[in-house]
Parts: structure tokens; C-alpha cells; sequence
């Protein structure tokens, strides 16, 4: 089971956006169109939210997978502590923060 705490929830409210696209495909007022087109900043705003959470998971990912093969090159090769790479690397990962909490901090 994942620990639901570290899941990032979403900041958009799908459903809202989903109602005011249609509500401008179906009456085709200039207020229904104009409120969906007001969307277009949450929406970018959201999508650039989740680039950065994308590369970020990417990064750590990374980082991790390279320790794990610099961690098995050194078992390869009999050092005395092939574990150390691991381990480096597990004591720089931080938790993750969001981006709203790491802005206000």
C-alpha cells in the first residue's frame, strides 16, 4: 500500500473545467466562453506544477540508479564497503516538499 501522504494531490478541479468547456460548446455565450477561457491560466499553471514534479521524480530516479549500479560495480569489484554509494545517496534524498510549501518557505 502507498503512503497517501506523499502523493501529490491535484490543484485543479477537473470536473469545473470539464462543465465550463461544455457550457461553451453549448450555448456559445460570450460569458460561458470567456469563463472557459479563464481556465487556460489554471490550467497552465497546473501543467507547469506537474513538469516540475515530473523532472523531479526523474532526478531522483537518476541519481538513485546510479547508485545502485556504482553499488554493484563496487561489490563487482570486492570493495570493502560496497554499500556506501547506496547509502550516500539515500542520506542526500529529501523528502518530498511540495512546490506551494517550498515558495512560502
Amino acid at each position: 500500500m502507498t503512503d497517501e501522504t506523499h502523493i501529490p494531490r491535484p490543484t485543479l478541479d477537473r470536473e469545473a473545467v470539464t462543465a465550463h468547456l461544455n457550457a461553451a460548446y453549448g450555448r456559445m455565450t460570450p460569458v460561458a466562453i470567456w469563463t472557459a477561457v479563464a481556465d487556460i491560466p489554471v490550467l497552465l499553471a497546473e501543467n507547469e506544477r506537474l513538469v516540475h514534479l515530473l523532472a523531479r521524480t526523474r532526478w531522483d530516479f537518476a541519481d538513485l540508479l546510479a547508485a545502485a549500479r556504482a553499488t554493484l560495480g563496487a561489490d563487482h569489484d570486492g570493495e570493502a564497503d560496497p554499500l556506501a554509494y547506496l547509502r550516500d545517496a539515500v542520506a542526500e534524498h529529501r523528502p518530498w516538499e511540495s512546490p506551494d510549501t517550498a515558495e512560502s518557505a
